[in-house]
């Protein structure tokens, strides 16, 4: 009888990344509890938003840990995912997460400049830093439902498709209802720049999950 062998692949980096997001986690908890407390329910009471939708809104340190927390969990989700649709092609190598965390990391500081740009331009910063608060607020919360996933991948299931279906789904659900709280709050703004605002969606919006999908089913 011959020998099986098998490919052993090495965890250490993404329990490196988990522990790490952890850590983000844990700081944030400890220095703005309160806070921290108004956040975790933010998709059933928009108290968060309205209690902290401020001026230094975007650089509050709270913030910056929990946008830190979500870019690491997300760049490793879509690893995750994208390893388990590609099925025996898939790519296991440490680098394609570090490419993922760079395109992830540059696509949002991109998109946050160009946000900031237009609102220098239409004379409403403040409104355009509000809109920006509020959708990074939820996607922020989702990202705890990335970094459950995560640690399933990477301890438990790391082939599991039921997991991938079902974050997605709540990921989804998570910012499907921060962008509703986020048009209904702002009607009267949108409708002034309904076209711009249309624009937006198109090139910022979906534009990125159509490319994403065209990738999949490459």
């Amino acid at each position: 009888m011959e020998p099986v062998y098998r490919t052993i692949i090495s965890n250490d980096w993404v329990t490196l990344v988990i522990l790490i997001s952890l850590v983000l986690l844990v700081i944030a908890k400890i220095l703005f509890a309160s806070r921290f407390m108004n956040f975790i329910i933010l998709p059933f009471n928009s108290k968060y938003i309205f209690m902290y939708n401020k001026k230094d809104r975007l650089i509050h340190g709270f913030h910056l840990f929990m946008t830190a927390f979500q870019i690491l969990n997300f760049s490793l989700y879509l690893y995750w995912v994208l390893n388990i649709l590609a099925g025996p092609s898939s790519n296991q190598s440490p680098l394609f997460f570090l490419m993922i965390l760079g395109l992830l990391l540059g696509f949002i500081l991109l998109k946050i400049i160009l946000q900031l740009g237009n609102a220098v331009v239409f004379d409403n910063y403040k409104t355009i830093s509000e809109f920006i608060f509020k959708k990074l607020s939820y996607l922020n919360y989702s990202s705890g439902i990335m970094f459950i996933s995560n640690v399933i991948f990477a301890y438990i299931n790391p082939e599991s498709l039921a997991i991938v279906y079902l974050s997605l789904f709540l990921i989804l659900t998570v910012n499907m209802i921060g962008w509703f709280t986020l048009i209904k709050s702002r009607q009267k703004f949108i409708t002034a720049y309904f076209f711009y605002f249309i624009l937006y969606l198109c090139a910022l919006e979906i534009a990125p999950f159509v490319i994403i999908a065209k990738y999949l089913n490459a």
